[in-house]
């Protein structure tokens, strides 16, 4: 009998106001818009019915900060365990601003290369996303993760065995669904970005 891999199935968390205006939002805890609910709830639907059925058997964790955790609640994975590693990252003196503020306050500022400084640097967030992938590998079933646009994007990079700073090339919308997965026997992108559920 063939031994099925697990994969990662990723959740952006839904619309808040800084997400809605661009503001970069790493540990700032932002609650969900009543947009950013509305979509989880039908994140959650389409989670619920064929081919996912609910993803009884799958092992799920959320990032503690409230806009990911509620996204799961709303979601119906209540049963989420929050965990620290899933945290967006940290972009220090940054935070709050907006890329055209940045784009002020140091023409040609590229956050996947100048990295966000006080805060974590691009090397630490794929350390924290290299976590999640050892922790989700050695898993007898899929995971569910609830986390950041940034973080997730890294992630995704490092699960194809590719330099962090490739995730400026994976973008990721709010409540959108992602399936990191295998072919051929080496990981690869089974969905991204997938928003049908809000079409």
């Amino acid at each position: 009998m063939a031994v099925v891999a697990p994969r990662i199935l990723l959740v952006r968390h839904g619309q808040t106001e800084w997400s809605r205006t661009g503001r970069h939002t790493g540990r700032t805890d932002v609650p969900l818009t009543g947009e950013g609910r509305r979509t989880a709830l039908l994140l959650g639907e389409r989670l619920a019915a064929a081919p996912w059925n609910g993803l009884p058997d799958a092992e799920v964790r959320t990032s503690p900060l409230l806009r990911a955790a509620a996204t799961a609640e709303l979601a119906g994975f209540g049963r989420a365990k929050e965990w620290d590693t899933l945290v967006e990252w940290d972009y220090g003196r940054y935070e709050g601003l907006t890329p055209a503020q940045l784009q002020e306050l140091r023409p040609g500022f590229h956050i996947w290369r100048d990295g966000a400084p006080g805060g974590e640097t691009l090397a630490e967030v794929a350390e924290r996303a290299d976590e999640v992938i050892g922790w989700a590998r050695s898993a007898p079933r899929d995971v569910l993760v609830f986390a950041h646009g940034h973080f997730l994007r890294v992630l995704g990079a490092r699960w194809l065995g590719f330099d962090p700073s490739f995730a400026a090339a994976l973008r990721l919308d709010p409540a959108s669904l992602s399936v990191l997965g295998w072919a051929y026997g080496a990981p690869a992108l089974e969905r991204w970005n997938d928003t049908a559920h809000l079409e």
